[in-house]
């Protein structure tokens, strides 16, 4: 995610964590799994795999009808499970294709009671049929356009309003979309696009996501688009999308075969088979790293692009283990988008402008007042943009460029398709190093003070 503007330092008081309810009942599935920050995200007893969501959505009455199969495998026995939905009223919902009993209840949960139990290590499917009116979420969810049309967007969540799902970062599932729109519309959606045809008066588009995805990472967005379609040399298709006030961008989006080439050669093979953007009219404050082909608000400019097709390798292939993790995704997308495009691609000197920056905000207590690492529950968007290059940049001098490129390479190499976290992230880097960097990180990452000058300049940043 990229914020317009730039982020001050303001503190977002932080907010408690509810515990989660417990369960005393062995065969019911937890209704959340425990992240700090939202401890009810997420589901237990069960590990998904892939979401096929159907869709039948008319933009000028805002109704939405929809049918989601889930496939998934039980963890443990099962006699009753939940998932997160907070979209239209659930009409019917079947497990295994037998009908089952169901409940909406707390902010988010459908609580499911198959027919018969579940047992563990067997593969199962349950589908949910729900219809009625899309609620306009204005980008925390399923959005009404200015045109008319929709799109989803919304980050940590957004998925559960339009369609049912394990809503939580550690469990990724590979997804599919069919959706119907009358003639006039068109869809976008992730991956790749394998069907869109006009049938009478509706327009019948798919789009197929082949690498797993995380809920706030899919998305559809409805409208009267205008398409540019480009290939990379190795063949890989980009599709991106234009509503009518946003053709000003397309001569950014050109640029993406060589984005993705820069991004590629210090991170490693691009992770998807395809990639594009969507460009929206909307008055969103953000722009989102929706998987393959990201959401991108009006004042979307090259840097912007920059930062989320960052995050494709930062982000949507190596996700965060829990939401305290969420420099991981955003230092590693603003780095690459403040530091290393402007050095490399622009001739500029970052270490002037890395100096400026410490020059101008170190005797500014609230420029160092949000921890970078668990920066608390309501203040994840925040340090992490604005500080987040800085800590990179120091770690990347203390390192040496050899050892730092190869290490992020390779630490996210490892991690792809899952899941990694700041303290792996910490003790993996420590390993690639001679220097004990305990100090190091605590300085830049736990504290709340402005780091000592053996942290703020290491390395060739002394002189």
């Amino acid at each position: 995610m990229r914020w317009s503007g730039l982020l001050c330092a303001a503190v977002v008081g932080a907010v408690v964590a509810a515990p989660i309810p417990a369960t005393a009942d062995p065969l019911v599935g937890a209704p959340g799994l425990g992240d700090p920050y939202y401890p009810l995200d997420g589901n237990g007893g069960y590990d998904a795999r892939h979401y096929e969501v159907t869709i039948d959505y008319d933009p000028p009455s805002h109704q939405l009808t929809g049918t989601t199969r889930i496939d998934a495998t039980a963890t443990q026995a099962l006699r009753m499970f939940n998932l997160d939905f907070d979209g239209p009223d659930v009409g019917m919902v079947s497990v295994n294709n037998l009908p089952a009993a169901f409940d909406r209840n707390g902010e988010h949960e459908l609580t499911v009671t198959p027919l018969l139990p579940l047992l563990p290590g067997l593969p199962f499917t349950v589908t949910v049929d729900y219809a009625g009116r899309a609620g306009n979420t204005d980008g925390n969810g399923w959005t009404y356009a200015p045109s008319g049309g929709a799109f989803v967007a919304g980050e940590p969540h957004s998925a559960t309003t339009w369609y049912p799902l394990n809503d939580t970062p550690l469990d990724k599932a590979t997804f599919t979309l069919h959706a119907s729109v009358p003639a006039e519309w068109e869809v976008v959606s992730n991956g790749v696009r394998t069907q869109n045809e006009v049938t009478g008066a509706k327009r019948n588009v798919t789009w197929e996501t082949h690498q797993p995805v995380l809920g706030y990472l899919t998305t559809i967005a409805i409208d009267h688009y205008d398409y540019l379609e480009q290939r990379r040399a190795n063949g890989t298709p980009l599709i991106s999308a234009f509503v009518p006030d946003a053709e000003r961008n397309r001569e950014t989006e050109q640029r993406l075969p060589e984005i993705l080439d820069f991004e590629e050669a210090l991170y490693g093979p691009y992770p998807f088979d395809a990639a594009g953007g969507i460009y929206v009219d909307a008055d969103l404050e953000f722009s989102l790293e929706t998987q393959t082909r990201p959401i991108y608000a009006p004042w979307t400019d090259l840097r912007i692009v920059v930062h989320e097709i960052a995050h494709q390798w930062w982000g949507d292939s190596v996700s965060v283990r829990q939401w305290s993790d969420i420099c991981l995704n955003e230092c590693f997308a603003s780095y690459t988008a403040d530091y290393l495009w402007p050095e490399r691609m622009e001739g500029r000197d970052v270490d002037a402008d890395y100096r400026a920056t410490i020059q101008k905000y170190r005797d500014r207590s609230e420029f160092w007042d949000i921890p970078l690492q668990n920066p608390g529950v309501g203040n994840e968007f925040t340090c992490v943009y604005y500080r987040g290059s800085l800590f990179l940049h120091a770690l990347r001098k203390q390192l040496g460029d050899d050892v730092f490129f190869a290490a992020v390479r390779e630490f996210n190499a490892a991690h792809a398709y899952g899941n990694a976290s700041m303290p792996e992230f910490r003790t993996f880097m420590q390993s690639k190093s001679h220097t004990d960097l305990t100090g190091f990180f605590d300085a830049w990452l736990n504290r709340t003070t402005v780091p000592s000058d053996e942290y703020l300049f290491p390395g060739t940043l002394r002189s």
